[in-house]
């Protein structure tokens, strides 16, 4: 891991008097002032209610093949963890490791019924039995009460942190699902009614009610929740499912100058997910650390000192990767144009093929 990347520490700190003796803390963190939660008026709110107004959008069909990719995707995931680990016997393969964690942690929350659906969990953000306890440690946060806008994957295991977000009237920035048809969407609850808002919180209800966003975006993120597969508690280091779309996510958002080393990130996970074993030492540059773990039973500080992203690293980026992903094709493209220098590419991979989304 390059060295001259340094990570700035800070502080977190719990809201006061929220959980009991079963609260666990790895480090001690002092408390230094945070600007106060502006008040929203919802004076106007009824006005400012955002519906979809495109009246050929079928939901049916956008699930079914949001559905479809999906599975194309973990086929695709389950063909190169395995092609790894072989390649891994023959030399050294600097990600195999990753993927003997996860499916090890796969293999126990499908053993133990620690997961919950969509089943399997393989090759998935796993959602698991505990997640509505674990967002509401999450919500009782103090980075997360003072937050006005939080960036939140769009996984199942973190719905109800996008509920919470909306819910407590703070903007919601969520990433079109594997970044294919665009790039984030912003929902608020001045969007929405009480019927709607639960629906907000799906992929479904993000294409209906969100509105889509660009890399011009004038944008503060004060907090980023990510989905993980396993975390170590000793040291914020994190293991997704192995496509990178956090690290892209997170990369993208730093280079809009949206978030910075200071900006809090926080996971939900199961506790069975909690693992020790992550070597810091073989993370790569872009892998993205995580200074809060909130579980349905606790909530741990990592107090990380593995470096955050600066941005893209495009020398690992695969052209096929590229290829799929519009909205990295336009910031590599712009990245160019204003430096006047050709940007590199990372190794070529195996991917599948995508879909073009209906209109």
């Amino acid at each position: 891991m390059d060295s001259t990347l340094i990570r700035i520490s800070h502080p977190f700190k719990l809201k006061p008097s929220i959980f009991d003796n079963s609260l666990h803390h790895h480090h001690h963190k002092p408390h230094f002032p945070l600007r106060l939660l502006k008040l929203r008026s919802n004076s106007s709110s009824s006005s400012r209610r955002r519906t979809r107004n495109d009246a050929a959008f079928d939901e049916v069909a956008y699930e079914a093949e949001r559905l479809s990719l999906d599975a194309k995707a973990r086929k695709s995931m389950e063909e190169t963890s395995k092609r790894e680990l072989v390649e891994s016997a023959i030399e050294d393969d600097p990600k195999a490791w990753k993927w003997v964690i996860r499916k090890r942690i796969w293999d126990l929350m499908e053993a133990q019924n620690f997961a919950q659906n969509p089943r399997p969990v393989h090759h998935r953000i796993p959602n698991f039995v505990g997640a509505p306890a674990a967002a509401d440690k999450f919500g009782a946060l103090e980075v997360f009460g003072v937050a006005e806008c939080v960036k939140v994957n769009p996984d199942s295991p973190q719905k109800q942190v996008r509920f919470l977000t909306l819910s407590d009237g703070k903007k919601l920035l969520t990433p079109q699902p594997r970044l294919r048809t665009g790039f984030f969407s912003v929902l608020e609850a001045s969007m929405l009614t009480p019927s709607t808002i639960k629906e907000a919180c799906t992929s479904v209800g993000v294409a209906k009610y969100g509105r889509p966003i660009g890399l011009d975006e004038k944008l503060k993120v004060d907090l980023i929740v990510i989905g993980s597969v396993a975390v170590d508690l000793k040291t914020g280091a994190r293991l997704g499912k192995g496509e990178g779309f956090a690290e892209l996510e997170y990369g993208m958002l730093r280079y809009m100058g949206a978030i910075d080393d200071t900006t809090p990130v926080v996971t939900t996970v199961n506790d069975c997910q909690l693992v020790d074993d992550i070597p810091v030492e073989k993370l790569l540059i872009h892998d993205v650390p995580v200074d809060i773990i909130c579980t349905p039973t606790q909530v741990i500080f990592t107090n990380t000192s593995i470096p955050k992203p600066q941005g893209i690293y495009w020398d690992k980026l695969s052209p096929e990767k590229l290829g799929q992903i519009r909205i990295l094709r336009e910031l590599k493209s712009r990245i160019e144009r204003e430096t006047g220098q050709k940007l590199p590419s990372g190794p070529s991979e195996k991917l599948p093929p995508t879909a073009r989304r209906r209109r």
